[in-house]
C-alpha cells in the first residue's frame, strides 16, 4: 500500500489489519525460514488462496441471535512457533524502519526478495503510514510500549485490561459453520484499543483506537465438529465513509452505511477495554 490514504479508508483499515494479523497468527506470512528454498511465485499464491478464507470473519448486527449460524474461520497458532514480545530494552536495540530494512535483512538472515523480506518491509510500510481520518496508532514491539500507548487512550490514571477470542481445544484452523449458543453479551467500552498481530520475526503488534461508535460484544460460538470458542467481537455501526469495494460489503450483500459491520477478532488479536470490562445484561 502506499503512505497515503484517503478518507474512503476510514474505518475499514482496521478490518484490513485484522485480516493481516489472521494470516500471521497461522503462519502463511511465516518468517521462518524455508528449508525447501520455495519459490516466491508459490508462496504469494498460497498466501491468497489462504486469505480467502480468512476473510470469512463478517457478519452483521442482526445475526446475533442465539441459533444463528455463521460460516467462520478461526485460525490457530502454535505457540512454539510464533514470534514473541521481546523486553523494551533489547527490542529498542534493533531499528525498525523501512529505511533500515537491508541491514534488517541481514540481522536476521533473510535474502531480499525472500518472502520473508517482503512481509517484514510490508509490515514496516504499514507501521510508517499516517493515521487515518479519526485514528491513533502505533506499532508496538513490547508489552511496555503496547500499556504505554494503551495509557494514551484511556488517561494515565485509568484503569483498563485485555480482552481476546478463547478458542475450545478441539479448535483447528477450520472453515465450518458456527452456531451462536448464547444471547451474545455487550461489553461495555466507550473506547476501545484493538492490537493487531503483523507478521515480523519477533512479535510486532498494530494497536489503534478509531473514533466514531462501534459496540464490542462477547460471543458464545460452537461449531459442527463440537469446538466451542467464547470470541470477541466488534460492530463498526456507520461504515458509510468504506470504500464500497471493501470485502465486508461483496460478502454481506450489504452497501456503504446501509448496515453495521461486524467482525470477529481472531484469538492472537488483543482487545483492551476500560477496567472493570462490564458485561451489560
Amino acid at each position: 500500500m502506499g503512505l497515503g490514504f484517503s478518507s474512503s479508508w476510514s474505518l475499514s483499515f482496521c478490518v484490513l489489519l485484522v485480516l493481516m494479523s489472521a494470516e500471521a497468527s497461522k503462519g502463511e506470512y511465516s518468517l521462518q525460514k524455508h528449508e525447501d528454498g520455495g519459490e516466491e511465485a508459490m508462496a504469494r499464491k498460497h498466501i491468497h488462496t489462504h486469505m480467502d478464507m480468512s476473510m470469512r470473519i463478517f457478519f452483521t448486527i442482526t445475526d446475533l441471535k442465539v441459533g444463528k449460524r455463521i460460516p467462520v474461520y478461526f485460525s490457530k497458532r502454535d505457540p512454539a512457533t510464533s514470534p514473541y514480545l521481546l523486553p523494551r530494552e533489547e527490542v529498542e536495540s534493533i531499528p525498525f524502519s523501512s529505511a533500515q530494512l537491508p541491514y534488517l535483512l541481514q540481522f536476521f538472515g533473510f535474502s531480499q526478495g525472500s518472502p520473508q523480506a517482503i512481509a517484514m518491509e510490508n509490515t514496516l510500510r504499514h507501521c510508517e503510514t499516517e493515521p487515518i481520518e479519526g485514528e491513533t496508532k502505533s506499532c508496538v514491539t513490547s508489552l511496555e510500549s503496547m500499556l504505554d500507548f494503551s495509557r494514551k487512550i484511556f488517561g494515565l490514571k485509568a484503569s483498563f485490561e485485555v480482552i481476546s477470542t478463547k478458542l475450545g481445544e478441539k479448535t483447528t484452523s477450520l472453515l465450518q459453520n458456527y452456531t451462536i449458543l448464547k444471547l451474545p453479551k455487550p461489553i461495555s467500552a466507550p473506547k476501545m484499543v484493538a492490537c493487531h498481530t503483523l507478521p515480523y520475526p519477533y512479535a510486532v503488534f498494530y494497536c489503534h483506537f478509531q473514533e466514531g461508535e462501534n459496540k464490542v460484544f462477547e460471543v458464545s460460538l460452537g461449531g459442527e465438529n463440537g469446538d466451542r470458542v467464547e470470541a470477541v467481537a466488534v460492530c463498526h455501526m456507520d461504515t458509510s465513509q468504506w470504500n464500497q469495494d471493501h470485502v465486508s460489503f461483496r460478502l454481506l450483500g450489504v452497501q456503504p452505511g446501509a448496515s453495521p459491520v461486524c467482525h470477529f477478532f481472531p484469538a492472537d488479536n488483543l482487545i483492551w477495554v476500560p477496567s472493570p470490562a462490564l458485561i451489560q445484561d
